[in-house]
């Protein structure tokens, strides 16, 4: 990357700075590659950040289907770890996880469920898991949430063949005009489901696996207690990417925890950070990470900034601590301060190999967080930092009260935050089309058909407030 009028004098965030176009003779984004650098498996520069109102098995599947990595929190028990690793592993690579009921369900039960995913349909099953019907939210309207679902689902069942390729699901689909159907084995039990989109999506999204062709999964691990212990038990259960989480990464006691999780899990990539320049990843590569995560303070849940002054805006702390890995044959990750697809692809100009980020996706069907509705009837969900009050709480729970009252009495981060979903965009793939749209037209404008060669051919110009403002669409007049 080289900026347009000369290396300035002063930081940057990706709001600073603009890409220009250059000579190209990439003729279609579609003959863009996306595999990331990093050779962690990812097809898309997309990793889902380990906070725990947004990172669970549902975006877990859902993400590593469509070619990304998404890492879970460090502060979930090892059992809960281990029966998420599984049910991702088991996931199937163009098949969708459905949601299903008895018939003697209940409405209410039903309309509780029916967000957990996005293609917004239960399944009706009987004891041999056969499909019976399908239930939608429109299907419950005139009924009371007591009713059993034999009486309102649908009966009219259009299955699709498990051996069918995507191509032929979305053919299938298209042509009986329908938008959702089971998936059953030849004995008629249901295997799943699928969408038209999610068909469609599944011819152009190869899904990020590991050796053995099953999706990948990141978990986190603390620098207190035994991080060692705690990932080489995350290693024996298939764990794909091991990230070694603190929000001040340039410490002591990081670099040791670094060195012992690199002493027992082989060849699984270790992650390490979180840093801002390049003294901070030269010391987190010596000490063992393979990347290092880039990135203090510009999350949309992070405080620390305006608690502490601490921090660097991102642009630039992504560009020199990414010179400095490149330099020892290592990569980074750009982590926080993404509001737009043109910041996932600014990050990658910067040297970046992925980009991490959580509460642009929090506002999903697939986060963690439970789907709740407020006073005018709009769905949301409750995201927060994991420096918060609530964080700390989830994460201290095993020690003392005075222990734990002590480190709640001191919060960096936002406790509750509702994160509203987007009638328009309400599923994590839908928020991947967009980033994975605009990132690959941004290849096109520099003539690159990869990462790395986008990393070299991207030229940055810096520019004033009003200039940002100047590239917003507007969707009303002025």
């Amino acid at each position: 990357m080289r900026f347009l009028h000369g290396t300035p004098n002063y930081d940057l965030t990706y709001n600073d700075v603009f890409m220009v176009p250059s000579m190209s003779t990439v003729a279609s984004r579609q003959s863009v590659d996306l595999r990331t650098p990093d050779a962690i498996g990812t097809t898309i520069p997309v990793v889902v950040s380990n906070m725990t109102a947004i990172a669970g098995r549902r975006m877990a599947e859902t993400v590593a289907r469509r070619g990304g990595l998404v890492v879970l929190p460090q502060d979930i028990p090892l059992d809960v770890v281990e029966n998420v690793v599984q049910f991702v592993k088991s996931r199937h690579m163009v098949i969708e996880t459905p949601i299903t009921m008895p018939p003697d369900g209940t409405v209410g039960e039903a309309l509780s469920l029916i967000y957990k995913r996005a293609h917004g349909a239960v399944i009706v099953v009987d004891n041999d898991h056969c499909p019976l019907g399908i239930f939608t939210e429109h299907d419950a309207a005139g009924f009371d949430r007591f009713t059993q679902l034999h009486n309102v689902m649908s009966r009219e069942i259009i299955s699709i063949r498990h051996t069918d390729t995507p191509e032929q699901m979305f053919n299938f689909m298209t042509d009986r005009r329908i938008s959702f159907a089971p998936v059953v084995d030849d004995a008629g039990k249901l295997l799943g489901c699928v969408t038209r989109k999610g068909a469609l999506r599944s011819t152009i999204y190869a899904p990020a696996v590991d050796a053995n062709g099953r999706l990948m999964i990141g978990v986190a691990v603390g620098v207190n207690a035994d991080p060692g212990a705690r990932a080489k038990s995350l290693a024996a259960m298939g764990v794909d990417v091991l990230v070694v989480d603190t929000a001040h990464g340039h410490q002591q006691r990081m670099l040791e925890s670094v060195s012992a999780v690199r002493k027992v899990v082989g060849s699984i990539p270790v992650v390490a950070g979180n840093v801002v320049t390049a003294e901070g990843t030269r010391h987190l590569i010596e000490a063992g990470a393979d990347i290092v995560k880039v990135g203090v303070g510009p999350g949309a849940m992070c405080t620390t900034r305006m608690m502490t002054g601490v921090g660097r805006p991102q642009f630039s702390a992504v560009l020199e601590c990414s010179s400095e890995a490149i330099r020892l044959g290592k990569h980074v990750w750009a982590d926080g301060g993404v509001r737009y697809p043109r910041d996932v692809a600014l990050g990658l100009a910067a040297g970046a190999a992925n980009v991490m980020f959580g509460s642009w996706l929090a506002g999903t069907y697939e986060s963690a967080a439970d789907t709740l509705r407020d006073t005018d009837g709009r769905l949301y969900k409750e995201s927060f930092g994991m420096a918060s009050n609530r964080a700390v709480r989830n994460r201290t729970r095993t020690e003392s009260a005075i222990e734990r009252s002590r480190k709640e009495l001191f919060e960096e981060g936002i406790s509750s935050s509702r994160m509203y979903l987007d009638p328009e965009r309400p599923s994590v793939e839908d928020i991947l089309d967009q980033i994975v749209a605009g990132v690959r037209s941004s290849f096109t404008y520099a003539g690159a058909q990869s990462i790395e060669q986008f990393r070299d051919r991207a030229v940055v110009g810096i520019q004033s407030a009003s200039g940002y403002e100047e590239g917003r669409p507007r969707d009303t007049s002025w």
